[in-house]
């Protein structure tokens, strides 16, 4: 797989595929009902404005979960790190599960998540172990939302911006905290065109490579407003069968600080990764 920004699929799904290449070989009583909304409006204005109630929130610590399933066997990926929404950029530590044998197969992945780029550090693949790769996550399939074995947080609410027949699940405690479970779907197209600038342009690549454009979800949103947690269930083709994907974001800690410091160009790899 080459991973060369100028190309089309430049290092599409370089972590997610990896993955599935292993892989290959009812709602409560108060569903449905209005939400005590605090902001005003109905539960999916609420959840749309999600992405912007985190920008204002500043930054939070952040852990992610990938599971991926196809043919009966599921794998996960997770990650661990945080995010500042203010600068838009954030740093996890992604965990590949072990290989069919038991073994760990691969050094967790150092992640880099910026508006329009992806940066990856131990990536292997032929990658020098001090070098990183850097892919234009507007030329990607799916516009980075499983390409790098997690959801960017802030992608991931500004997908919200899409949501549609959401419902008022109900109160729930989520680590010691009182939240809103709202549930719902997403159309990626829809989510792309009313995204801030920053993720229109990699979500508008991803309401192209999915096998559907509706999303479901399920949000759950603290007192304030900010999102919690949140879980995306997306679907792609992956070697002629249909992938399974479901991404879960936990946000907690808010306003840690987040320290995301980018390469320099001479330490980003510019050759070939092997598949």
């Amino acid at each position: 797989m080459v991973v060369q920004e100028h190309r089309r699929r430049g290092g599409a799904f370089a972590v997610a595929a990896a993955v599935a290449g292993m892989v290959v070989t009812s709602a409560c009583s108060g569903a449905g009902a209005a939400a005590e909304n605090h902001s005003g409006g109905g539960p999916a204005d609420e959840v749309r404005r999600a992405a912007d109630t985190l920008t204002g929130a500043g930054s939070s610590k952040a852990r992610t979960s990938m599971e991926m399933a196809a043919g009966g066997t599921r794998v996960t990926i997770r990650g661990e790190g945080g995010y500042d929404f203010a600068r838009r950029m954030g740093r996890l530590r992604v965990v590949l599960p072990k290989d069919p044998a038991g073994a760990d197969g691969h050094k967790p992945i150092t992640e880099l998540l910026t508006p329009g780029a992806l940066y990856m550090k131990n990536r292997g693949a032929g990658v020098p172990a001090d070098k990183w790769v850097r892919v234009d996550t507007t030329t990607l399939d799916d516009g980075n939302l499983v390409t790098g074995g997690a959801t960017d947080p802030l992608a991931a609410a500004e997908l919200l911006r899409g949501a549609q027949g959401v419902t008022y699940v109900g109160e729930e405690e989520l680590a010691g905290r009182r939240v809103r479970h709202f549930r719902g779907t997403t159309d990626i197209g829809r989510a792309a065109r009313a995204a801030e600038p920053h993720a229109r342009a990699s979500l508008a690549a991803a309401a192209k490579g999915f096998t559907q454009d509706v999303v479901p979800f399920d949000v759950y949103l603290d007192d304030e407003g900010r999102v919690r947690k949140v879980r995306h269930r997306f679907s792609f083709a992956n070697q002629g069968r249909t992938v399974a994907v479901t991404s879960t974001t936990v946000l907690f800690d808010f306003g840690a600080r987040v320290v995301v410091r980018l390469p320099d160009e001479r330490d980003i790899y510019s050759g070939k990764v092997r598949a």
